[in-house]
């Protein structure tokens, strides 16, 4: 019989917590939470509820790979399953999904990893989760990259070294690129797999976690080209090059550039605006939410000059936090 535990993590996760926690124990034997220094009571919550929990030390700066790590290791010493469920504290595992991943699994060897697919609680409750319950939806197959939610074999989690933790950003990513290059197969199953509650109200939660994006785009896409080529190029046009030479053609007098500029960034949001509606977002929040994928390479080229700015991998960890004070 097939052994499987899950990893969450979390930080301040309130009571999504609980409907996570809770969520996992009704499909696997063994649940780890594993907390980055919250302040809200999570790990009292998770121990309430029989969960073994790790608290990582804030000495050492906060980051997911780590927390996923750590989870890892607290499995180990109690026997490390055949199958490892790693869930965000901000989500729960829809029922059904570990029997259709093990079933996936069993059935190819050659499988290291299967995923589903995330959705979010509320997807039409503003623009903000509008845009990230389209961003969740991707096709299912074979993929070179996925989110943190994964169904994944220990004796290949142990063979590529776990996830990097000195990734701040897209570390899953980086997880799923080391995987295949040595050999291994990753799966998009063409089903739910978790619920998500992103709980985004404030455009500064929205810029600092596209922020995060654009930090992952430089240095993931730095270690395993030409990972996040296309994003990254589509960052630089868009959010610094082309707003560069607006502001540059209004000092200059240019203003045939200027409008030039404003006609590119006018039929992007229609281009935009139109694909959401087929999508089926009502016409206002489709125009709201196409605004903010025009906008949203102005924070992700924002965080790529921030990383090689403060010296690109040589720089110190520092986590890129949407959810806390001020945020």
């Amino acid at each position: 019989m097939t052994a499987i535990a899950a990893v969450a993590i979390g930080r301040n996760e309130g009571a999504r917590l609980r409907d996570c926690l809770t969520s996992l124990q009704a499909q696997v034997g063994r649940v780890v939470y594993v907390d980055s220094g919250s302040g809200d009571g999570s790990p009292d919550l998770a121990r309430s509820l029989g969960v073994e929990v790790v608290e990582l030390d804030p000495a050492t700066p906060f980051s997911a790979a780590r927390g996923r790590n750590a989870g890892v290791e607290a499995l180990r010493a109690g026997g490390l399953p055949d199958l490892i469920q790693f869930v965000d504290g901000d989500c729960t595992l829809v029922p059904g999904w570990i029997e259709v991943g093990v079933a996936a699994l069993d059935a190819d060897p050659g499988l290291a990893l299967v995923t589903g697919w995330r959705t979010e609680e509320h997807p039409r409750a503003n623009a903000f989760h509008a845009m990230v319950e389209i961003e969740w939806h991707r096709p299912a197959g074979p993929i070179d990259a996925c989110g943190g939610d994964m169904l994944v074999r220990s004796v290949v989690f142990d063979d590529i070294g776990g996830f990097n933790a000195a990734l701040v950003a897209s570390e899953d990513e980086d997880f799923v690129q080391r995987l295949r290059k040595a050999g291994h197969g990753a799966l998009r199953l063409p089903v739910a797999m978790t619920r998500h509650d992103i709980e985004m109200t404030r455009f500064g939660q929205w810029w600092r976690r596209h922020l995060r994006s654009g930090q992952g785009f430089a240095e993931v896409g730095g270690i395993h080209p030409p990972h996040f080529a296309a994003e990254r190029y589509r960052a630089w046009l868009w959010g610094a090059m082309l707003p560069g030479a607006f502001v540059l053609s209004l000092g200059l007098r240019f203003w045939g550039v200027a409008a030039l500029i404003v006609v590119l960034y006018a039929a992007n949001l229609v281009r935009q605006w139109r694909w959401l509606r087929r999508e089926g977002l009502p016409r206002d929040l489709a125009l709201r939410t196409a605004a903010l994928f025009v906008a949203v390479k102005l924070p992700q080229a924002a965080g790529m000059a921030r990383f090689h700015l403060r010296g690109g991998r040589r720089a110190p960890v520092r986590i890129i936090e949407y959810r806390g004070p001020g945020a």
